[in-house]
């Protein structure tokens, strides 16, 4: 009698998840016919924005024999002697470097070009800078001038920092708050897939060959152009156009056609309550977001998961990668085919990572990831210094490279891309996008200039500089910083305020601020 009591009501249970899953798949189906527009308006950012970055720092690898071989050739046929070979790979490290260098110009720059241009324009000027370095690059060794390469180099560095700030800038102000955790990680995805790409192009079958290396290192005008043509066809960015310009009308046009409906009421009363608080206030500058009371936790919150991107030890964990391939008796020629399989591990973490943003959190994502990021390389560390006592530890070793790389794009790779749009109000982010842009691109500068001297001093120990950082990062995310998924920018600014504004002096301006925020 039991059992057939249980049958019925079992049964209606199980038709009640059909149910509820059903109507999630329901609920998907219409965001993507919806938002159909917004997702190739993300497309076409992607490609021409933070892709370009991705690309540029992995493809420069697979040409450095021919190059080098390039300048010492061009340098014999000027001074009739030979390069000698410290100059020749000075030359090449700065060559590699001054991409660094050209991506911190084009980050300053993103706090004016956007502001003054608008979104729109300021991506269609950075692709002609690219296109410029392409036709550079192509021509580099038909006019026997290394100096080309490096300009060109400079120059795919300023559209790399400008151009990934104006992307994530550009669609973090075109998303609905529900997908913009999501959306705005997609500038994560483009990177690691532009790595993938380079590594792909780069190898010797394809696109890494004495006779075609100045067509690779040119190849980013490709993406350049398609962006360049495609960008017309978009509006400029709602928030822009209604905060900035005060145009109601554009904006709701801009949102009507993006978002595909006429349901618009929040997040235009959203738009207008972040233009009373921000009324007759002109962008502010980078000196006003380092100086003013009022972002000092947003600060905070920036910089460090920023400076911890490069700094928690993904590039060493690359450097050793290697080391490790080769003792676990990996061939040299097929180093490049493991590369393409460690891009495309982290590509497949990050996209992930972009399915689940809005239901984890930006906050557990990226503080337990840089904790378990921690313990894992805690663990290889330890298991460098004793690999000589079994030879099955090498696998092992590589087992906790490939899982470092899961964590780091699970998480904090891709949720950190996503913090100038969700901290900063609209007159305080693009001066938030220079100085994330600034910490990202001068702390890869360093890691560049130093990490090989620090290797050679310490070993694998080198580790544990990383393993400080990341809980250091851990720590100040899941035990200072508020969670921002499904919230207004209103909202996220009223939280921070509250950390800001602690003491009982300035309370009554923590008070003016909440009964502008609920007007």
């Amino acid at each position: 009698m039991q059992a057939k009591r249980g049958a019925p009501q079992k049964s209606c249970e199980n038709h009640k998840i059909l149910a509820s899953t059903l109507t999630r798949v329901c609920s998907t189906e219409r965001k993507i016919v919806q938002y159909w527009r917004l997702y190739l308006l993300t497309l076409v950012l992607g490609i021409g924005g933070s892709f370009q970055y991705g690309i540029q720092v992995s493809i420069v690898a697979s040409p450095a024999e021919h190059v080098q071989r390039f300048v010492n050739r061009t340098w014999q046929e000027r001074y009739e002697a030979p390069l000698e070979d410290s100059t020749n790979k000075l030359i090449w490290s700065l060559i590699v470097s001054i991409f660094s260098l050209g991506a911190w110009a084009g980050a300053i720059h993103s706090g004016t070009l956007p502001v003054k241009h608008g979104r729109k324009k300021a991506l269609l000027i950075n692709n002609m800078v690219a296109m410029v370095a392409a036709v550079l690059m192509v021509f580099s060794r038909m006019a026997k001038s290394f100096e080309m390469i490096l300009l060109g180099r400079f120059l795919y560095g300023y559209n790399a920092g400008l151009g990934l700030s104006v992307h994530l800038m550009y669609l973090g102000e075109c998303s609905p708050k529900k997908l913009r955790g999501f959306l705005t990680l997609t500038s994560s995805i483009f990177i690691a897939f532009g790595k993938v790409v380079g590594q792909i192009i780069g190898i010797k079958e394809l696109m890494g060959t004495e006779d075609l290396w100045p067509y690779l290192l040119a190849v980013s005008g490709i993406p350049a152009v398609l962006q360049f043509v495609t960008l017309f066809y978009f509006p400029e960015a709602p928030r822009y156009l209604y905060i900035d310009k005060g145009d109601r009308e554009a904006s709701e046009k801009a949102l009507k056609w993006l978002w595909q409906t006429d349901d618009l009421k929040l997040e235009l009363d959203d738009m207008s309550a972040e233009r009373e608080k921000t009324q007759g206030e002109k962008a502010k500058t980078v000196k006003d977001v380092l100086t003013s009371r009022s972002v000092r936790w947003q600060l905070l919150s920036l910089i460090i998961p920023c400076s911890a991107v490069q700094l928690c030890g993904i590039n060493a964990l690359y450097f050793y990668a290697f080391d490790i391939f080769r003792e676990s008796g990996v061939p040299e020629n097929k180093m490049h085919y493991l590369s393409i399989g460690i891009g495309a591990t982290e590509l497949i973490t990050i996209t992930l990572c972009s399915l689940v943003i809005d239901r984890a959190g930006r906050k557990k994502l990226m503080g337990y990831g840089y904790l378990l990021m921690a313990v894992t390389m805690s663990i290889l560390t330890v298991m460098l210094s004793i690999q000589h006592l079994y030879s099955y530890i090498t696998y092992i070793n590589i087992s906790l490279i490939f899982a470092v790389i899961c964590i780091y794009g699970l998480g904090p790779s891709g949720v950190s891309m996503a913090l100038p749009a969700d901290l900063f109000l609209q007159a305080w982010r693009p001066s938030a996008y220079v100085v994330s842009g600034t910490v990202n691109w001068l702390s890869l500068f360093v890691i560049g200039m130093t990490f090989s001297f620090t290797v050679d001093a310490l070993g694998q120990f080198c580790f544990l500089f990383f393993v400080a950082y990341c809980l250091l990062g851990s720590a100040f995310m899941l035990y200072f910083v508020p969670e921002t998924k499904g919230k207004t920018m209103m909202e996220i600014t009223e939280d921070f305020n509250k950390l800001n504004f602690k003491h009982g002096a300035i309370k009554a301006e923590m008070a003016d601020m909440t009964l502008v925020t609920k007007l």
